[in-house]
């Protein structure tokens, strides 16, 4: 994937004649494929298209979709209510028939558009190198390729200060002035509407550099009845109740220059899956509870210096997740895999960042590197601030891309990271990793993790892949060690059934403690697992991790996701007998 920042010539049809006299008195049925008005409108369209175009792409079009716009993308981008001719990527204009591959000399028009080609220069092809001489154009399409014709013929001569033309070629041009002139006129009245109709999307549209997009997720999800071990005490899981979860986020890309961006994110949600003190192996992927209040998910600032490298910088949104790309392309809480686990490798959500710096290196074709500074507590002036303090996580993350060939995409992870609550910050599997024994919940560590994540595409439908991540923690003055793996193998479908669909099966392990030699009392297997005093060692079982979906994509901004996640040996302890069974359907609008 290279770095890209999400930042219009005319073709006539064959003429049959072999003098300009000729030519001109039968051009009104063999000129095919000039842009309507091309004279006439290319300026207020191009003008137009160059406000629309330069804001940055988003996956879906939803800015456009005003009836003006529509209108106004009809002339710009080609689709099929054109005009015959018109195109948004014309071929450079020719200078020898020869580069029409579609003509040949035995061709009735051949000296005909040789000489239109050659001697006057007013005839353009497609970018297939083709000429399409076998179209049929209207009224409208011939009178405003002559007219482009006689602007072409007049400015030689003006410029060239002699004769181009005799004068029955020049009575012949005034006879067909005259013939078109209706159809002359209802072209410009025309172009005067799409004047008017610019001039309304100019004071009407929501900002001239501001673009807005959206999505929003309606969730329906239950599980199976199930108990929990904790702390040598048995807890039922009293949220398995079929419920609803929804979760809107709106993103506005202010564009300052071509090469800078203002990103600022909203998110709202309702509802959630339950206490993950329990366990959070039940998470998902769209679980984020604001309780209906809005909150400033992304407030960042993008540049681009020169071609290959963007900097970032904000003070909410700054984070591994939102900086590195992503090996698995169909990683989203919208459109990806239905559970919390299954997004990601779950190190890249080390350190919960929020504000600090970014930036983005694409290095060669096949090379990029990432990296990020990011906090979790930037407004603080007392326990937090911008490098770190009493409360405040940090975390120091950076990628290294390759892509060796089109279909395969490598990342590799290297994450330094400190809390002081003694947490990594994956919100999935073992995400506490060692106890407090104060009464301010204080057990400051500092994390080293590696990790990777490799995804193959062996056909455009079908993909297979997988990741692994490892982390290592101390507490901060004492002796002993803490480490954690989880690891994850996935298959993707890609339009499995119809264009645009997605089907998924992934297994897995969540992050588990596989070993802890911190002081007594400061271990969670022993505690959590056997209720013990917080002995060294590590969790006594293993949680398996196997989900299954498919996102039906109903049109271009709905799909629907049904899912079911199956937990084996919750919380990694074999006293948790009772598998979990979750079941979901996501649905997801993106405009």
């Amino acid at each position: 994937m290279s770095l890209q920042w999400l930042f219009f010539g005319v073709s006539m049809k064959t003429l049959a004649v072999k003098s300009l006299h000729n030519w001109l008195l039968t051009l009104g049925w063999s000129l095919l494929g000039w842009l309507v008005a091309g004279a006439l409108l290319e300026p207020v369209i191009a003008q137009t298209s160059s406000t629309l175009r330069s804001l940055p792409e988003t996956p879906d079009r939803g800015w456009f979709t005003n009836e003006i716009l529509n209108q106004i993308d009809a002339y710009t981008m080609g689709n099929s209510s054109l005009p015959y001719g018109m195109t948004a990527d014309p071929m450079a204009q020719v200078t020898s028939v020869s580069q029409f591959s579609d003509v040949q000399p035995t061709d009735w028009a051949y000296q005909a558009l040789k000489s239109l080609v050659e001697k006057y220069g007013c005839v353009a092809g497609y970018p297939s190198g083709t000429f399409l001489g076998e179209r049929s154009i209207s009224r409208y399409e011939f009178a405003a390729g002559l007219n482009a014709c006689l602007d072409r013929i007049t400015e030689r001569i003006a410029t060239a200060g002699v004769d181009l033309a005799s004068r029955d070629d020049l009575t012949t041009l005034q006879r067909l002035q005259e013939e078109f002139l209706a159809e002359l006129a209802t072209l410009r009245n025309r172009t005067d509407e799409l004047e008017v109709r610019t001039a309304a999307l100019e004071a009407q549209q929501f900002s001239t550099t501001t673009k807005l997009f959206g999505q929003a997720i309606i969730g329906v999800q239950g599980r199976s009845n199930n108990t929990i071990n904790l702390a040598g005490f048995r807890f039922e899981d009293t949220n398995t109740n079929i419920n609803l979860i929804s979760n809107v986020q709106l993103s506005l890309f202010t564009q300052f220059s071509p090469r800078s961006i203002l990103q600022v994110g909203l998110v709202a949600g309702n509802g959630d899956v339950g206490n993950p003190v329990l366990t959070n192996d039940v998470r998902l992927s769209y679980d984020s509870d604001t309780n209906g209040t809005v909150q400033i998910s992304d407030l960042t600032y993008r540049h681009l210096i020169g071609d290959n490298l963007a900097l970032v910088a904000g003070v909410e949104g700054v984070n591994m997740v939102n900086v590195f790309r992503g090996a698995n392309r169909i990683e989203s809480a919208g459109r990806g895999p239905i559970s919390r686990f299954a997004q990601r490798n779950p190190i890249l959500n080390i350190g919960n960042g929020r504000a600090g710096l970014g930036f983005d290196w694409q290095i060669s074709d096949s090379l990029s590197l990432q990296g990020v500074y990011s906090v979790s507590q930037p407004a603080s002036p007392g326990g937090g601030g911008l490098f770190g303090a009493r409360d405040n996580e940090t975390v120091l993350g950076a990628q290294f891309n390759w892509a060796p060939i089109d279909t395969v995409d490598i990342a590799l992870n290297y994450i330094n990271a400190y809390s002081p609550f003694g947490r990594l910050g994956t919100a999935v599997g073992d995400d506490q990793v060692a106890l407090s024994q104060s009464a301010d919940l204080r057990s400051p560590i500092n994390t080293n993790a590696v990790g990777g994540t490799i995804s193959w595409s062996v056909s455009p439908q079908f993909t297979v892949g997988g990741w692994a991540g490892f982390t290592t923690s101390t507490l901060t003055g004492l002796s002993g060690s803490v480490e954690t793996l989880n690891w994850m193998a996935f298959l993707n479908f890609p339009d499995l059934f119809g264009r645009g669909n997605v089907g998924g099966i992934y297994v897995g392990q969540p992050p588990k403690i596989i070993g802890s030699s911190l002081p007594a009392g400061r271990n969670i297997p022993d505690f959590v697992s056997n209720g013990g005093a917080g002995a060294p060692g590590g969790q006594p079982g293993t949680t398996t991790h196997v989900e299954a979906f498919y996102r039906w994509q109903v049109t271009d901004n709905i799909s629907i996701t049904p899912g079911v996640v199956v937990v084996f040996t919750p919380r990694h302890n074999p006293a948790n007998s009772d598998t979990i069974v979750i079941g979901a359907v996501r649905t997801t609008f993106n405009f």
